[in-house]
């Protein structure tokens, strides 16, 4: 199969990103942040757990290849005030004048206006660069669609929980890139879940995190997926995943087989699939 392109339209964003980002709450080492860096992965995840590791890498990217660099930072704040504090202390400890995307995180239902009147005031000072929505309520994006204060959606998606291709994928179909939000998907190894031989079916070969993004990323709906590394092993799988490109029918297959025989054996699948 062909390689992933190195760069798609993050929709109407405007933003020009990896088909790979990278997640901060994970351990993997400072050289691997730069390493993926070096291969062309520019969606730097600066989530609610803000690890030196990937922080370090940033702030050593920034110094001047600024530009290069899409830095989302996330706040959970239900405040208007607070989420202006939150970002602004992100920027600083990272170094930079501004992040270029800010996710508003977790959301099951619209933010409330004082959230989005704060986010907005930061757009406008130049402060953040887009606004971004994440929400276990996979329903409630298409309602969001036309509503242009959202640049880019963040939804899980994986091997088992495939929700998003009823609720969320139609909603997007046959749109240019300007006319809809950017699709991020996270969670894509199930917590580490689709990794694990003692989850796999009998006489089934167990996926790697290669797979798992490989799966994720052969919808054409999906821009880009985060990835998790915890080491750098972890990394180049992730990495790998780039060069694999997407999966063929035959592999998409094994990885809903996976995905079912991991969501049946798990009595909580239901309540995930909205949490």
């Amino acid at each position: 199969m062909a390689a992933f392109v190195s760069r798609t339209p993050l929709g109407r964003s405007g933003l020009q990103v990896s088909k790979l980002g990278l997640g901060s709450s994970f351990k993997a080492p400072t050289s691997s942040y730069l390493e993926a860096f070096d291969r062309g992965v520019n969606y730097f995840y600066w989530g609610s757990v803000r690890r030196s590791q990937m922080g370090n890498a940033i702030r050593e990217i920034a110094r001047d290849r600024r530009e290069q660099l899409v830095v989302v930072l996330q706040s959970y704040s239900r405040a208007g005030g607070l989420l202006d504090r939150s970002v602004e202390k992100g920027l600083r400890k990272l170094g930079i004048d501004y992040a270029d995307v800010l996710l508003l995180g977790w959301h099951n239902k619209e933010p409330s206006g004082r959230v989005l009147d704060s986010a907005v005031s930061l757009l406008e000072r130049g402060r953040v660069r887009n606004i971004a929505l994440s929400t276990h309520k996979r329903t409630l994006l298409p309602n969001l669609l036309n509503d242009e204060r959202f640049a880019i959606w963040h939804v899980r998606y994986n091997a088992v929980h495939r929700g998003a291709e009823r609720e969320v994928f139609p909603s997007l179909d046959g749109l240019d890139a300007s006319d809809r939000p950017g699709l991020v998907t996270y969670t894509t190894t199930r917590w580490g879940n689709l990794c694990d031989a003692s989850k796999t079916p009998a006489g089934v070969s167990t996926p790697t995190g290669t797979e798992c993004y490989r799966f994720a990323l052969s919808r054409p709906e999906v821009d880009l997926c985060l990835a998790g590394p915890d080491d750098a092993e972890q990394m180049k799988q992730a990495l790998a995943a780039l060069d694999a490109g997407p999966m063929d029918e035959g592999e998409l297959n094994w990885m809903r087989q996976v995905g079912d025989h991991i969501y049946g054996g798990d009595r909580r699948s239901g309540m995930l699939d909205g949490a």
